[in-house]
């Protein structure tokens, strides 16, 4: 019977030895697993930040591009009103030459009708 005892005491102490080992693994288990959460919490956070500030120069890149955008397209509508107005004032111009050329042609028409009338008239009166 004492050596049941002796065995029983025996295990007893084996299953308290392997409990205790258990716990010191769980601890130490425990331990590894908070300090991997507090670093997956400091990569999150820092993901976060960083995603957030992707985001940040991503909306003013766009900003700017879109600024510039609006400039180019500004620079056209000037730059093709300007066109507009010299085509405008190129047919005015024109238009204006070509009525002081039919004036003077048509000045030039009756001094020339005038002298011719007059030359004709003279010769007229010479031959009489």
């Amino acid at each position: 019977m004492n050596r049941k005892i002796h065995k029983i005491w025996r295990t007893i102490r084996n299953s308290e030895e392997l409990q205790e080992e258990a716990i010191e693994q769980l601890e130490k288990a425990q331990a590894r697993l908070r300090k991997v959460e507090t670093e997956a919490d400091r990569f999150r956070v820092n993901g976060y930040s960083e995603i957030k500030r992707e985001k940040l120069n991503l909306i003013h890149s766009i900003s700017t591009t879109l600024e510039q955008l609006e400039n180019y397209k500004n620079e056209a509508i000037d730059f093709e009103q300007q066109r507009v107005i010299n085509q405008v004032r190129q047919r005015v111009l024109q238009q204006a030459l070509q009525g002081a050329l039919g004036t003077l042609n048509s000045c030039l028409n009756n001094e020339l009708h005038l002298r011719t009338v007059s030359a004709n008239i003279g010769m007229f009166g010479m031959m009489k």
